[in-house]
């Protein structure tokens, strides 16, 4: 694990246990995958494009995942319509099913919008092919 994800996780008393499960299934399910601290909290990156992350907010640990709206997936909630992200809070170490986790990460290698250019494109997103 990255350091700074790893110190990341500890900053987050009484939930470094969820952040570390979530980063140890993200680099599982992902392995080609860049992890790193982006805009404040570990984010993973195919090929520069940014694919699932998480974060510290006030109902708990929030796993994003910047495709998840197109994972046809109902425990993910999708929250606007200008972006394809959607996510999940997760308060306890019990709330990660592992299973399901692993489901959402096969899925975003192969459902993927293309964040990486969506400044050089106005803001405009454009689905990535299947790799």
């Amino acid at each position: 694990m990255d350091p700074a994800i790893a110190k990341y996780n500890q900053q987050h008393e009484g939930f470094e246990d969820v952040c570390d499960t979530l980063a140890s299934e993200i680099e599982r399910g992902l392995p080609d995958a860049d992890g790193k601290i982006w805009h404040g909290h570990p984010v993973w990156f195919l090929n520069g494009n940014p694919i699932v992350g998480y974060s510290k907010q006030k109902p708990g640990i929030r796993l994003m995942f910047w495709s998840g709206a197109d994972f046809e997936e109902p425990g993910l909630n999708v929250v606007g319509a200008k972006f394809k992200d959607a996510s999940v809070f997760l308060t306890d170490l019990s709330d990660i099913k592992k299973a399901v986790v692993r489901r959402w990460l096969k899925k975003s290698r192969t459902i993927q919008w293309d964040y990486k250019n969506i400044v050089r494109r106005k803001g405009r997103l454009e689905r990535l092919s299947a790799s």
